[in-house]
Formats: C-alpha cells, structure tokens, sequence
C-alpha cells in the first residue's frame, strides 16, 4: 500500500504520484452490494446551481457500505479488498456465517483470509467492532458511532484514526484526528484499527483532466474575479484583494466559525489544534 512516481513522458505524468494499488485483491465489485448514484452537477430540485465547481466525472455506482456492524458474534471472513470510486479508504468484503455479504471500510493491516467478529466477546483486534465500554485504553479507533446503534460517522477517511484516552462516567474520552478531545457514549460501537490507504494525502493528480474524471470543475480565485462577484475582486492591475474573506463576506482566517449554541459543545473537552 503506497503511491508510485511516474515516468515523464507526458506533461501529466511529470509531476503525477498515482497510488499503486497494491493492496487491491479484485476489480470486480459483488453486483448485490451495488446501487445507483444521481448526481446533480450542483443543482438544486429547480435546476438552479447552488455549489460551484460541481460537474461532469466518470459514471459511479455506490457501494453499500456496514457502517452499523451491527451482526453480533458471528465470524465474519476477509473475502476481498477493493477500490471504492466514492471515498479515499478503501473497502473490505466481508462474508458471515451465514452466508450473507457485506461491505465495510478495511483497517489498515486487514488481509484476506482473515476473521473478524463484532459485539459481546470480541477481542480488541485490527477490524472487529466493539463497544467503546470494552476497549482498553489507547486503542487505536475508527468508524465511531455519535448516536448508539447509528452507524459509524467519525473517523472514515483514509488514514485517519481515534485514540481512546480514558473514561469519565458514562462516557468514553477520544482524540480525534483533528486534534479535538471529546467524549463519546460509551455505548457506542467503533471498530478497532486505523483506516487504510494512509498515503492518499501523498497522491498528486498531474493534470486538470483528471480532477474532472472525479466530477470536480475548475475552481476561480476570488482575486481573480470582478467586484460584483467576489469581496476580493477588481482593482487595478493584480490587487492583493485585501483581507481573505468568503463569496458572502465572512472572514476566512481567525474568525471562530463553529455556533457557540451547538448542541456538542458540552461534550469537547479540548478544540482541535489551530
């Protein structure tokens, strides 16, 4: 698992570092695991663009990811670990006792061949889910729960990982990737391991084409625009813009964004590093 520099014989290869997919088993997703995307190019249900610099990109089909891990001590085995179009991390399929298969995000160090469990009397092993309450402290922690029996919402890019600090009452102390310090339901089921693909934050595009195969159009500077557009633009010649500041005026930098009523609050112990 890692990225590869490419040899130069085309202007977009010069400066392009491609991850090399090694990790991946099978290019070949399990078609009942499968459902169709909509994309609306940034549009609104009348037609009206709302976000910018949304458009185009290759034709996807989602992949129905278990968030919830919620099918309780039974085996599961490591079938395949995939490419999936629609995150950075990528993702394991996983066949129970059963018979029934499902898709998860694969840990780091998770192979094929492989079992993992999840709930009551799983162990605190790469790629089982358990309860935070179950976990000793400092184990390295994704896919984390907000609200009990939910499905994972925190920590799902890849590379990106929680540590479990401690314990306080009926809560459960993680750091957060961003630095935060918060607390957690102890309730509430995570999977142990950090998420895989950690070099997707050293893969380069080389080329403006391949960000719109990714559905994503060109982005204009704010200096770059007229007055009537953007607070920072016109001028004469190459105005600096002044202050850096949103389409809509609000400061970009030093400027707290987060609502002082919001109802998490309470649960930060410590903010995230500035």
């Amino acid at each position: 698992m890692g990225v590869k520099k490419l040899k130069p014989v085309t202007p977009g290869t010069r400066f392009r570092v491609a991850p090399d997919f090694a990790e991946i088993t099978t290019d070949k997703p399990t078609k009942s695991l499968l459902e169709p995307i909509k994309k609306s190019g940034g549009r609104n249900d009348q037609g009206r663009r709302t976000m910018r610099y949304i458009g185009g990109g290759h034709k996807r089909m989602y992949r129905i990811i278990d968030f919830k891990r919620d099918k309780n001590g039974m085996a599961a085995e490591v079938m395949t670990i995939e490419y999936d179009p629609n995150r950075s991390a990528r993702i394991a399929l996983v066949q129970y006792e059963d018979g029934e298969k499902r898709y998860i995000i694969a840990p780091q160090g998770l192979t094929v061949g492989q079992t993992i469990r999840s709930g009551e009397g799983s162990t605190p092993d790469v790629g089982n889910a358990m309860q935070l309450s179950a976990m000793p402290i400092g184990t390295i922690v994704h896919n984390i729960e907000l609200t009990p029996g939910k499905g994972g919402a925190m920590a799902r890019s890849a590379g990106t990982y929680a540590q479990l600090v401690g314990r306080e009452e009926r809560y459960a102390i993680l750091r957060l990737p961003s630095g935060e310090t918060r607390r957690v339901l102890s309730n509430c089921v995570a999977t142990v391991g950090s998420v895989s693909n950690p070099d997707h934050m050293n893969v380069v595009m080389g080329k403006a084409g391949r960000m719109r195969w990714l559905g994503r159009r060109p982005r204009v500077r704010g200096v770059a625009m007229n007055p009537v557009d953007h607070p920072m633009g016109g001028g004469e010649g190459r105005a600096s813009g002044g202050h850096p500041r949103s389409r809509n005026g609000q400061f970009a930098k030093g400027q707290k964004t987060r609502s002082p009523k919001k109802a998490s609050s309470k649960l930060i112990i410590s903010r995230r590093k500035k």
